[in-house]
């Protein structure tokens, strides 16, 4: 007949029910009332303690469980025995293949730590020329590749800092031998002390005092110690400002200035005094290294979004492969393509200013014939 869901494809519920053993647990469980008697289940056997059910601290029955029956067949006995001796023979060499697998990861890993921990007191007594190398793809690798690129660091900070200061060393010890060189021929009566030779002095003296000012604006500038006061300001206007200021020595040197800003260029933050200091020193580099007799040029527009400061000087120029270093301190091109003079700090220094503005400057080769300087700066939302 079709089975309670009415479905003809499934066999008919009913029959006999299947045959119980002494292995299940309905014939090894036993429920008791409260009073001990037999409710559900064989007897328990004689020695079995049962368990109390409670309910609300009060006890309303027990349960009691017989242990599973001792095998007495002899080929029960056997297969079992076989099974035990079957089980031993697989799980012995799996634990004595995992204990050597684990022992030699433990030591490879105890090996490149013990790599780490000595790299790193290496680092840490000031050998930064330490390197790990390739150590595999895996968390410990990882942290090696962060060790190397941190130990590159630490000797780039090095060798910058040695560089600064052997190039302040040489930058003040110059005009200080000048200085000294001067008042000994004056002591010596080699040469008169008269107007010319405290003039000379006095152009040493100052040359010392430019070269400590630079210096020090560096440093303040590197470590952010140079006081910002942004506001919205008109670049067009400062640029203006400082050309009409320059006109002057700009042409005693045989130079011609140039401006060309159709109109007003906002930026969002802007410091009219370090904008100034930026300016200030374009215009010193340009009337320092370009030749008697060119021409300089500055463009202020707006560009997309950005305030466009363009600067560009006639000859002498210099190389392309010249043209990232002059942003470096104290790094001043040579080989006869500008002048040598200066500390080389000036573009350092007009670099930290952009950026400290938000801003970007990008050196090339001008169509002048000279250098090209571009500074971008954020301009003020709106037309």
């Amino acid at each position: 007949r079709p089975n309670d869901r009415g479905d003809p494809g499934q066999a008919p519920r009913g029959g006999p029910p299947p045959p119980q053993t002494p292995l299940d647990l309905a014939q090894r469980l036993s429920l008791l009332d409260a009073d001990a008697r037999l409710v559900f289940g064989p007897l328990p056997t004689v020695g079995l303690a049962p368990q109390p059910i409670e309910v609300d601290g009060m006890t309303v029955g027990y349960l009691a469980l017989r242990p599973m029956p001792a095998l007495q067949n002899t080929a029960d006995l056997d297969f079992a025995q076989q099974q035990r001796l079957r089980a031993l023979s697989i799980a012995l060499p799996i634990l004595l293949a995992a204990v050597l697998a684990s022992l030699a990861l433990s030591r490879t890993m105890l090996r490149r730590l013990d790599a780490l921990a000595r790299a790193s007191r290496r680092l840490a007594t000031g050998d930064y020329a330490v390197r790990l190398g390739a150590m595999g793809g895996d968390e410990v690798g990882e942290v090696a590749r962060d060790f190397d690129r941190m130990a590159e660091a630490l000797q780039a900070a090095q060798q910058a800092r040695d560089r600064w200061i052997a190039d302040i060393s040489h930058e003040l010890r110059t005009p200080l031998t000048v200085l000294r060189g001067e008042l000994q021929a004056l002591q010596d009566g080699i040469r008169p002390l008269d107007a010319a030779a405290l003039e000379s002095l006095d152009a040493e003296a100052a040359r010392l005092a430019a070269r400590i000012e630079d210096l020090y604006a560096l440093a303040l500038s590197d470590s952010g110690g140079l006081r910002y006061r942004f506001d919205r300001l008109d670049l067009a206007a400062l640029v203006a400002d400082t050309v009409a200021a320059r006109q002057a020595v700009f042409a005693r040197a045989g130079l011609t200035l140039r401006l060309d800003a159709p109109g007003p260029a906002w930026v969002a933050r802007g410091d009219a005094s370090r904008l100034g200091q930026l300016l200030d020193n374009l215009l010193g580099n340009a009337l320092r290294y370009t030749d008697a007799g060119g021409e300089v040029r500055l463009q202020v527009r707006r560009e997309a979004g950005v305030v466009l400061l363009q600067f560009d000087d006639s000859a002498p120029g210099v190389p392309a492969g010249e043209l990232p270093r002059l942003l470096d301190r104290h790094y001043r091109a040579g080989n006869g393509h500008r002048v040598p003079g200066g500390a080389g700090l000036g573009l350092a220094i007009c670099r930290n200013i952009v950026e400290a503005h938000d801003g970007q400057i990008a050196l090339s080769p001008s169509p002048l014939g000279g250098l090209q300087v571009r500074v971008t700066l954020p301009a003020e939302h709106g037309p």
